[in-house]
């Protein structure tokens, strides 16, 4: 049987920036606060087999936003910083591909094959999950490498991060990607030679 890590997927790093550990900010609360460790375990994995890693940053268009280029929070978070060489995508929408050159340079790489990590689990991660999925990539998302915060609800009620992050999880299960977890991920590393 065909390993995932034979389709030589491509890691793709969602808004996995300093804003976000302003929990405050963005609701109060958050759920995985493991998160970030997670998708720098994975980050590492996809090095050391030499696998294709894409940077998604997103660059607010909004001044006021922590997200802004001119605000400390548009750093990486310093788990999952670029190397040199690795492929960054700005992006300004909640779709990694929309408005970049994403989908070309994994195109022009030969690339079918996608897993999803980064924040948060309901805007950019679903969105970009989504697209990738009606795209026709062949798309894991990985749940315990992707966070969500609460969020107050059209009625006023509010809904907890985990609901969230679930319910998210839930929306993209078989419609748009597989679900995976770190561990399953880590289960099926290559041997390396």
């Amino acid at each position: 049987m065909e390993s995932l890590f034979d389709q030589k997927p491509a890691l793709i790093l969602i808004d996995i920036q300093k804003a976000f550990e302003d929990i405050a900010y963005w609701g109060g609360h958050r759920n995985n606060p493991n998160a970030e460790q997670n998708a720098s375990e994975l980050l590492f994995m996809w090095r050391i087999h030499q696998l294709p890693v894409f940077h998604v940053r997103h660059s607010s268009a909004n001044p006021r936003s922590p997200l802004h280029p001119s605000n400390p929070g548009h750093a990486f978070n310093e788990l999952v910083e670029p190397l040199p060489g690795e492929p960054l995508v700005e992006k300004n929408v909640n779709s990694a591909f929309i408005g970049t050159n994403l989908e070309s340079r994994l195109n022009e790489k030969g690339i079918d094959t996608l897993v999803i990590v980064g924040l948060t689990t309901d805007h950019c991660v679903s969105t970009t999950t989504r697209m990738a999925g009606n795209l026709g990539y062949k798309t894991y998302l990985v749940h315990d490498a992707t966070a969500t915060f609460n969020k107050i609800g059209h009625d006023g009620n509010e809904y907890s991060a985990g609901v969230i992050h679930a319910t998210a999880i839930a929306s993209l299960k078989d419609e748009f990607a597989q679900i995976v977890s770190t561990d399953s991920l880590k289960a099926m590393e290559p041997i390396l030679n």
